[in-house]
């Protein structure tokens, strides 16, 4: 009895180490290769209302007030986007050195900023909120209870790479 529970116990270990996408490619790391993913027109008019509904409903769920977007923190959001991908690294510094309400007020937003999420990554919208709403600090930017709007832009390089800037502002 005791061998069959080891036995078990093995074989569930290792059907949790398998890839989750028998036919996915695998990387070095061992790991499926991302799917890269294209924004096409169609894509790029639907994903601002989509980004928001998405995270609409999840302040509904914790009791915050809806966002409505900012067009001023949306040009903010593409702007630092394509600036992150012109020096190939995600952070929130420009490459002049401006902060993201250096790049908000620019773009001429007079609210007060709450926060900046920003993401690498060749997955679409709703994947890259869902891996903000896995960490606290970018969970916390989207689900501010003082937050009144948002702004969300991408920039996608010809290797299909998407560099992700959300807003958030009051």
């Amino acid at each position: 009895m005791k061998q069959f529970i080891i036995l078990a116990l093995a074989g569930l270990t290792l059907t949790a180490c398998a890839p989750r996408n028998p036919g996915a490619q695998l990387g070095p790391d061992g790991q499926p290769i991302p799917v890269a993913y294209t924004i096409n027109a169609a894509e790029a008019a639907a994903i601002p209302e989509r980004v928001l509904g998405q995270v609409n409903s999840l302040r509904a769920g914790s009791g915050a007030a809806p966002l409505r977007l900012d067009p001023a923190l949306a040009a903010a959001s593409a702007a630092h986007s394509r600036d992150m991908a012109a020096q190939n690294r995600a952070w929130h510094f420009g490459s002049d050195g401006s902060s993201p309400l250096d790049r908000a007020r620019r773009a001429g937003y007079s609210g007060h900023l709450v926060g900046e999420n920003i993401s690498e990554s060749y997955e679409n919208d709703i994947a890259t909120l869902q891996a903000w709403m896995q960490a606290r600090d970018t969970r916390d930017v989207i689900m501010d209870p003082s937050a009144t709007t948002l702004g969300v832009a991408w920039y996608q390089e010809p290797s299909r790479k998407i560099w992700w800037t959300l807003v958030t502002g009051k």
